[in-house]
């Protein structure tokens, strides 16, 4: 019986040593699990890089795309307001007209050739309408320092305070923009 034993301790060790034996077979040498790291570290790195350029190129497309909406907006704006500087120098014009249609004729000449600046008057407001230029009403409305400049006040008791008594020089806009401002006397 003794040997039994004996045979059953060495058929145990025998196996304990085979299990060692495969184990130290399945595990790698210190060398491969660096390069096995290595690898690893790389690949993460490329991923890392990766999503990084992808990153970068949604914000070029964005940046991209952000760029191509501002330049449309500049185009609208430059062909909304194309004859803002022309305008602008006709307005002394317009104003010469209004003062030329001002003064009292006597005579049938006279009446004519004011009937004949009128026709060009009215010619030209029309011209320069169709490009968006309209006058910025102001006698009897409330004062608004966005369309009003005030130069003069006055007192009025049968008006309100604030009321644009009289307007002493037209303003003007091109569609939504203020060429000049209207110049006007306002009730204290």
């Amino acid at each position: 019986m003794p040997k039994q034993k004996d045979e059953i301790v060495e058929e145990l060790e025998t196996e304990k040593l085979d299990e060692q034996a495969e184990t130290t077979s399945v595990e790698e040498t210190p060398e491969e699990s660096i390069e096995e790291a290595l690898e690893v570290d790389e690949l993460a790195l490329v991923k890392q890089e990766l999503e990084d350029e992808k990153n970068k190129s949604i914000r070029l497309r964005a940046d991209f795309e952000n760029y191509k909406r501002r330049v449309q907006l500049d185009k609208e704006a430059d062909y909304k307001y194309r004859a803002q500087s022309v305008l602008t120098d006709i307005l002394p014009v317009l104003d010469n007209f209004e003062r030329a249609l001002a003064i009292q004729t006597t005579s049938e000449e006279a009446a004519s050739l004011v009937k004949g600046v009128d026709m060009v008057y009215r010619t030209l407001l029309d011209a320069v309408s169709k490009e968006g230029l309209e006058q910025i009403e102001s006698e009897g409305v409330p004062f608004d320092p966005n369309f009003h400049q005030a130069v003069m006040q006055d007192k009025d008791d049968s008006k309100e305070p604030g009321i644009v008594l009289q307007e002493l020089q037209k303003g003007y806009k091109l569609k939504d923009r203020i060429l000049r401002p209207s110049m006007v006397k306002v009730n204290e």
